[in-house]
């Protein structure tokens, strides 16, 4: 056949007489280059005259495992052999002998990373996960940063919390995390806060508040932005902005500006993922109503017109059953939407302003917010 094949390229090409005899060519290729018949293959052939016997191969692991040489690398034991007047082979036949017998590997310590477990984190209603971080808000001049702390309930995409601050510091997360929990009335074991591994984040005063408070911890893994995506997409809702400034003249400035963005993003911003439903609305357990509502005008619409609704009645999107960090995989989430439970309103926030209902207040709200009457960054 291979004769053949080149009998017809010479005529027509290689290509066309492969065609012609549905040939591969890389068939054709691998046959030419089998060894004829009598010869070997280079694989195939015979121990090489140069090359060690294993008594001498044996000497060698001898030498190479000695107590004197053990600690030294095969370069280092040629060269003292030399200065010794004793020759067994070359270093590098030293380390292909080593390689053999699976002896040769990096001695040196090397670093070995950590294993992080991946977090996965599910929400079925308001105040069950929240997600908090940090960024930069540029000042004037170089190198002249604020840092707004911002911490948002995964479920509804409500930032229960929020402060800007002249440093990045544990401090202030304890702060802010402490009076957020109150203002929001958590109860012990109801919480999981999660974060990234930023060092506020990660310090023992914050995780000794949150103990003290029944907050369960979670952190994402390093290098790993996916493992805390609310707060990174509400950061970029935030930065684009259209009234974002390049610069802030001075904090009052910024936090000026936060407090209105943040009564925009609660109360008027309307989240593609809630269903086109405010944050305020999902976080203070009214998005029945307001479904409801809407419902009813998209029924008159249809009443008036039906041939304008192709695809039949049009109904209000649902609400999410629930939503996670990293879904677990036997997670299965059975319930309709409206089955969801929802939980009573909680105080909230207007205009920058703490807002607590009547009998509601918290009994050491007053210590919570003892540092504002210090002059230290309000909350909020």
């Amino acid at each position: 056949m291979v004769g053949l094949v080149e009998e017809l390229a010479g005529r027509v090409g290689m290509t066309g007489a492969c065609v012609a005899l549905s040939v591969p060519r890389s068939w054709y290729y691998r046959q030419r280059a089998e060894p004829a018949a009598g010869t070997k293959r280079a694989s195939q052939r015979g121990t090489p005259a140069s090359a060690l016997s294993e008594a001498e191969k044996a000497d060698v692991r001898a030498v190479l495992s000695s107590p004197r040489f053990c600690q030294q690398t095969p370069r280092e034991v040629y060269a003292t052999l030399l200065d010794e007047g004793e020759y067994f082979c070359h270093w590098r036949t030293m380390y292909r002998i080593l390689a053999q017998q699976g002896e040769k590997r990096d001695q040196r310590r090397q670093r070995r990373h950590p294993t992080y477990a991946k977090p996965e984190l599910v929400a079925r209603a308001p105040n069950q996960v929240w997600s908090w971080d940090i960024t930069y808000l540029a000042g004037r001049g170089r190198r002249n940063f604020y840092y707004l702390y911002v911490v948002l309930d995964i479920y509804s995409r409500y930032v229960v919390g929020w402060m800007i601050a002249i440093a990045e510091s544990s401090w202030w997360a304890q702060e802010l995390i402490s009076a957020t929990c109150a203002k929001q009335a958590i109860s012990p074991e109801q919480l999981t806060l999660h974060s990234d591994r930023g060092s506020p984040m990660k310090a023992h005063n914050v995780a000794d508040l949150l103990a003290r408070l029944g907050v369960s911890q979670s952190h994402g893994r390093p290098h790993t932005p996916n493992d805390n995506p609310y707060s990174e997409a509400q950061f970029k809702t935030l930065k684009y902005q259209p009234t974002f400034p390049a610069e802030f003249a001075d904090i009052e400035r910024a936090r000026a500006w936060a407090r209105d963005f943040f009564h925009w993003y609660n109360h008027e911003h309307h989240h593609v993922a809630l269903g086109l439903m405010t944050p305020a609305v999902v976080h203070l357990g009214q998005a029945e109503a307001v479904a409801a509502r809407r419902q009813q005008v998209l029924d008159q619409a249809y009443d008036a017109h039906p041939e304008r609704f192709v695809r039949g009645r049009p109904q209000v999107p649902p609400l999410p059953e629930a939503v996670w960090i990293n879904q677990p995989e036997e997670t299965a989430f059975s319930a309709p939407a409206s089955e969801v439970s929802q939980p009573a309103a909680q105080p909230g926030s207007r205009n920058g302003r703490i807002v607590l209902e009547a009998g509601k207040q918290p009994a050491t709200i007053e210590e919570t917010l003892e540092p504002l009457r210090e002059g230290k960054p309000p909350f909020w």
